[in-house]
């Protein structure tokens, strides 16, 4: 548990989650968002840590409050503004999804980003809950997790038979007493949580299908990783395949708070 809670602390960022295929996804919610509304949006990062996220959506003209609960990530964030001229759109929070309600104070957001996070919050349920009070009504979240069926093929391309079996049937998709993860999961759980939270027009799109699959030996280049990114993007693009989106290692869904 203290090995989590340290994960938790730095952001919840988890090594390539954050894409620039998912970035690209929330530049273009926010752009579409944007439009509906004639301004500038409010936006949450929740657990956004450094401002991987935050900063470009800053860039673009958005404010943007970051709540993390590591104020070395925090502290990073801020540097990271400065650096780019963005201080007046970025703000940084030390907190979690428990404190949302006083940190916003009664403000709502237009777009919530929740990004790695989800897999290390106490109760992934009450988390949503909070983001969804926190969105205006039509307000848009892109909510980026583990995904459960990836690490199961993984663990057996790798020979691990007893863990990818142990990741496929614990309810919490893990795949022995020292994964790092708290926690992964499905497309289905994801739908159901986000349903009782009260978000609709959930769409949910697997990331970074192959990528975790090839030994890394054998990326030898950024034209290696490129061919690999056209891969996955090939693979969810084209008719009737729609069930690859529960092999992403990472699952991004886009839903809307009616």
């Amino acid at each position: 548990m203290a090995d989590e809670r340290a994960r938790a602390r730095r952001g919840g960022s988890q090594p390539g989650l954050r894409t620039a295929a998912v970035q690209a996804v929330v530049d273009r919610l926010a752009e579409r968002r944007s439009a509906e509304l004639g301004r500038p949006l409010r936006v949450l990062d929740l657990g956004g840590g450094t401002g991987g996220t935050a900063v470009p959506l800053a860039a673009a003209g958005h404010d943007v409050t970051v709540v993390d609960p590591s104020p070395d990530a925090l502290a990073s964030l801020g540097r990271r503004a400065r650096e780019a001229g963005l201080v007046d759109r970025v703000t940084g929070v030390q907190g979690d999804g428990d404190s949302l309600d006083a940190i916003l104070a009664g403000r709502r957001v237009d777009l919530a980003c929740c990004h790695g996070t989800l897999e290390f919050v106490d109760d992934p349920a009450a988390t949503l809950h909070a983001i969804a009070q926190a969105l205006e009504e039509g307000g848009v979240l892109s909510l980026l997790v583990s995904g459960r069926l990836s690490v199961v093929f993984a663990k057996a391309v790798a020979g691990e038979f007893g863990q990818a079996r142990a990741a496929l049937v614990d309810p919490s998709g893990r795949w022995g007493s020292t994964d790092p993860l708290p926690r992964r999961f499905d497309v289905e759980q994801l739908e159901t949580l986000l349903a009782d939270a009260g978000f609709t027009d959930v769409r949910v799109r697997g990331t970074n299908i192959l990528g975790h699959l090839v030994p890394a030996s054998l990326i030898d280049s950024e034209a290696d990783r490129a061919a690999l990114a056209e891969l996955d993007e090939l693979l969810v693009a084209g008719p009737g395949r729609e069930f690859l989106r529960t092999l992403g290692n990472a699952l991004h869904v886009v839903a809307r708070r009616d």
